[in-house]
């Protein structure tokens, strides 16, 4: 098992949070972190984006898709798209996504808040893997 680091906009934390959202999801054009990099068991420590670390989760389950079309794209999103914390109306800005990832978490809770260093890792990174947690806490 691996520890994992979601940056989010502070509606999505919020959400989580407050059990409205409980699959994070991660569309993408090229394969990145975490596509094949997280697993059932594994944990998760959430962030408003320019915040410190305020939750953790657990992976549930993580389902991977590839080649994604449109069609693909509303199949996902119909079936999953209320948990996830969106429609069919983010169909048109998905259609250059190739990979998706939904990571169904569980065991949300608030925990006390530590900032991290992201250097290594690139500014804008939204997503990071780590063997532990404590190799990025300041």
């Amino acid at each position: 098992m691996v520890d994992h680091l979601a940056i989010l906009k502070k509606h999505w934390l919020e959400k989580i949070l407050a059990g409205e959202k409980t699959i994070e999801s991660r569309w993408y054009k090229q394969k990145r972190t975490p596509y094949q990099k997280i697993s059932k068991g594994d944990h998760i420590y959430l962030k408003e984006t320019g915040k410190p670390v305020t939750a953790q989760a657990t992976v549930q389950e993580a389902l991977f898709f590839d080649t994604l079309t449109e069609e693909k794209i509303r199949e996902i999103l119909t079936k999953y798209g209320k948990k996830i914390g969106i429609g069919l109306d983010s169909v048109p800005r998905l259609l250059d996504r190739k990979y998706c990832i939904l990571i169904m978490l569980k065991d949300i809770q608030q925990i006390q808040p530590f900032a991290i260093n992201k250097q290594g890792y690139g500014v804008q990174a939204a997503w990071i893997t780590v063997d532990n947690i404590q190799q990025i806490k300041v």
